[in-house]
């Protein structure tokens, strides 16, 4: 299939689009489904409650480690087909879920689906740049981000639904078929990128994933388990890695891991800018279901609606945001867009302990809007910024600041939560606050330019 140099012409433009959503979606809906349905499958398979949460980790953790060396891999053999393997092997992994009949079966297949999920991610935004012409990148992007957070909101709804009428099992049944059709579509449609004549970095590989692996095992046994010794040591270890895997990528000429870009002060504020942002993200997430029951007191179907206006304003800003990046400076856009989530979430700490519904829901509105006008313009940027032939390890960098973000997030409620209890909500919220205006501030620093970073001449190894 011929290469494109500015975008896929139309109508293949649209079926790439659509085979690029319909694969993301069931990604992030795999995230979002198995959480819900965890007490019905532990109880299913007879396992400890305490051991079920392996579903929803090994899930995380496959993908985190993985990430960076399939973008990398993706400039060597070409992203279509990095994109169509993993939505084969993630189709294939959700059959295996589904007929798993113990726990470790139904962990081991569900790291097989985060490495199909993470073949799908890795190089998610390099397509979408291949896939849109550039006057039209920012509507891509956004577009992108659209389908995302709807299906981020509409996966416990899904996942009730289904259970509701139908066994657990049918959770990771529905992939398939969807996996099949999207796969069909994708053969035809995704764009070809121009490949890279250099050999992949195994020894950058490993040491990528042990980092990852050890990093968020230590603070996972830090913050949710009594070994906290043992987690903080893991932890060390993944740091020393981490070093190890630095220095060696420092030598690189196309590092896997991708310092060429993080040396562009654009690039490196994008990204730092997208970890804050994410990191308030998950942290407000987290704590909100223990402010809404232990402070506001709702049950738990009224926290569930209460969260809901988040994401869909979200689902509604970030397309507009995507397109008004096409014309307009996406430091400002972000950086306005943050500073909207910093004022949503400082009202939300401040709300009254007989705040009603209506004051709840427009300051989650408000929050969502905020995120979702800082997203796209900001993903659009560091996809642009970069060559063309680094856009896959722009596109692994971009999913991989969004996943350190969540981590992070996840962790600072954490151990909120072991400080002052059901009490932190507020604290959380103000500190997300916080975190918000410092991805304001990354984010403006960036002013104006949008180039395209010039590939390092780093010293061969």
């Amino acid at each position: 299939m011929a290469t494109h140099p500015d975008g896929l012409p139309q109508p293949q433009r649209n079926w790439a689009a659509a085979t690029i959503w319909l694969a993301i979606a069931m990604t992030v809906l795999d995230g979002a489904i198995a959480n819900v349905a965890l007490p019905t499958i532990a109880h299913d398979l007879n396992a400890p409650p305490a051991d079920s949460i392996w579903i929803v980790n090994a899930y995380q953790l496959a993908i985190v480690i993985s990430l960076l060396p399939l973008a990398s891999l993706g400039e060597i053999v070409g992203y279509r087909r990095i994109y169509q393997a993993g939505l084969a092997v993630f189709t294939v992994a959700s059959l295996a879920c589904a007929l798993s009949h113990s726990l470790v079966a139904l962990t081991l297949a569900r790291t097989l689906q985060g490495l199909g999920a993470a073949g799908v991610m890795s190089v998610n935004g390099a397509l979408v740049r291949f896939t849109y012409p550039n006057r039209l990148l920012g509507r891509g992007v956004g577009l992108n981000a659209l389908v995302v957070a709807t299906a981020a909101a509409v996966g416990p709804t899904v996942a009730a639904g289904i259970l509701a009428v139908a066994h657990w099992q049918w959770l990771f049944l529905v992939n398939v078929p969807i996996g099949l059709t999207t796969f069909l579509i994708a053969a035809r449609s995704l764009p070809a990128s121009p490949r890279i004549e250099r050999r992949f970095d195994f020894v950058s590989g490993l040491l990528n994933a042990v980092t990852f692996g050890l990093v968020v095992s230590g603070v996972d046994a830090m913050t949710r388990t009594a070994a906290k010794i043992s987690g903080a040591l893991t932890l060390a270890a993944g740091v020393a890695t981490g070093v190890l895997l630095v220095r060696r990528e420092l030598r690189q000429a196309r590092p896997l891991v991708p310092i060429d870009l993080l040396r562009d002060r654009v690039f490196a504020l994008s990204c730092t800018a997208s970890v804050a942002a994410f990191s308030a993200q998950m942290a407000t997430f987290v704590a909100l279901p223990f402010y809404f029951q232990s402070v506001l007191g709702r049950t738990e179907v009224q926290t569930g609606l209460l969260m809901t206006p988040w994401p869909l304003a979200v689902a509604v800003a970030a397309p507009l945001a995507g397109m008004l990046a096409d014309r307009w400076s996406a430091a400002v856009l972000g950086g306005a867009g943050m500073a909207i989530l910093a004022a949503g979430l400082a009202l939300m700490a401040t709300l009254s302990p007989h705040a009603s519904d209506l004051q709840i829901v427009w300051r989650m509105a408000l929050c969502g809007f905020g995120f979702g006008f800082f997203q796209a313009p900001n993903n659009r940027l560091m996809l642009s910024t970069a060559p063309r032939e680094r856009a896959g390890a722009a596109g692994g960098m971009l999913a991989t600041a969004r996943l350190t973000g969540q981590t992070a997030g996840a962790v600072l409620t954490a151990i909120l939560l072991q400080i002052a209890g059901l009490r932190a909500g507020p604290l959380t919220l103000a500190i997300g606050a916080g975190l918000a205006l410092a991805a304001a501030g990354a984010s403006l620093l960036r002013g104006t330019p949008n180039r395209a970073v010039k590939p390092s001449a780093a010293a061969p190894i």
